[in-house]
């Protein structure tokens, strides 16, 4: 809701009044996961969503967000460069008008990675100890756990903590710290595990009916695009302090068990997604010509950074991690 608030704002700001975006809080005209078939029926003009939510309706879904493993190493960047310079903003469009057939047309505004794996009542061990487990997931994630063994229950984020309560389910993923927090997860699980490879580089939605589109002068489009991006950007800087500092509360004032997804877990996640995507690339035709349109552009891109970049853990590890009886060496 407040990276939506922002890009209204943003929009009602730099066009001068001309158009004016009003944001409604989620369920206000129809359920969530209803809000791009109303836009397509012209119930609402456009809608602050998640295609990966539309996975029922066709798989190629998750692609759009991203996906597990970045799709193929890239990260949240990497993915809209796809997007924007890629090919991904006509596949997108060609799957919405011609695979699920909905007048709507969309742009990334929401990157929401890292993603964490989940939070938990118990100590969670590992792969194994999945199997059983009612877990909270959505989209692919969903598909991957119920490869595991677990029993997935999949609903929006508000229900997610009344449903523990209850004893729908016993452990569930949303999103990461700052976002948890506000919806209360810290007070019913305290074992939190991260990071997780099955949504590296999740991406929401700004989707907007074809007809109000095409409705805006050409002016206004292009101011709608650079907010959206500017959002994107903005959000993402926010994003990462803000879950930083919500991180440090967790351990600190929430009595919050913080604690590392064991490395056979990230792997076993990247294998199941492995061979789901290719068991969908193999069934559909579409889903196959998006996944190698992101294989390609990959290809160049991150062997590309991993030469050109030292690991990101190169210059924090070395003013960061503390050698036992060492000072910082951050001054």
């Amino acid at each position: 809701m407040e990276n939506f608030n922002q890009f209204a704002d943003r929009v009602n700001k730099t066009t001068g009044g001309r158009l004016q975006i009003k944001a409604l809080a989620a369920g206000t005209i129809v359920p969530a996961f209803e809000v791009t078939d109303a836009t397509h029926r012209g119930v609402i003009d456009g809608a602050h969503t998640w295609s990966g939510y539309l996975i029922g309706k066709h798989p190629a879904a998750v692609l759009f967000t991203g996906g597990p493993g970045g799709p193929f190493g890239m990260d949240l960047f990497d993915h809209l460069g796809w997007f924007y310079d890629g090919g991904g903003q006509q596949l997108m469009d060609e799957w919405f008008e011609t695979i699920i057939k909905r007048d709507v047309m969309s742009l990334p505004i929401l990157p929401f990675t890292p993603q964490m794996f989940g939070w938990f009542k118990q100590p969670f061990k590992g792969w194994e100890d999945l199997k059983g487990r009612k877990m909270r997931a959505v989209g692919m994630n969903a598909l991957i756990l119920n490869a595991a063994g677990a029993s997935v229950v999949s609903m929006p984020g508000g229900e997610i903590v009344p449903a523990a309560q209850r004893g729908v389910v016993d452990a569930a993923e949303w999103c990461c710290p700052a976002e948890d927090v506000k919806l209360g997860f810290h007070n019913v699980w305290k074992y939190y595990y991260m990071p997780s490879m099955h949504e590296m580089t999740e991406v929401g939605d700004l989707i907007i009916s074809k007809a109000v589109w095409k409705s805006l002068a050409p002016d206004l489009q292009e101011i709608v695009k650079m907010a959206a991006t500017e959002t994107y950007l903005r959000w993402w800087l926010t994003y990462s302090r803000e879950n930083s500092k919500a991180l440090v509360e967790m351990r600190t004032k929430q009595g919050v068990n913080v604690r590392r997804t064991p490395t056979e877990v990230l792997i076993k996640q990247l294998q199941t997604w492995d061979a789901i995507r290719d068991k969908f690339a193999k069934e559909d035709a579409f889903f196959a010509k998006v996944v190698e349109s992101q294989r390609q552009y990959a290809a160049n891109v991150v062997p590309g950074r991993m030469a050109m970049y030292p690991a990101y853990s190169f210059s924090a590890d070395y003013y960061w991690k503390q050698k036992p009886g060492a000072k910082p060496n951050a001054k």
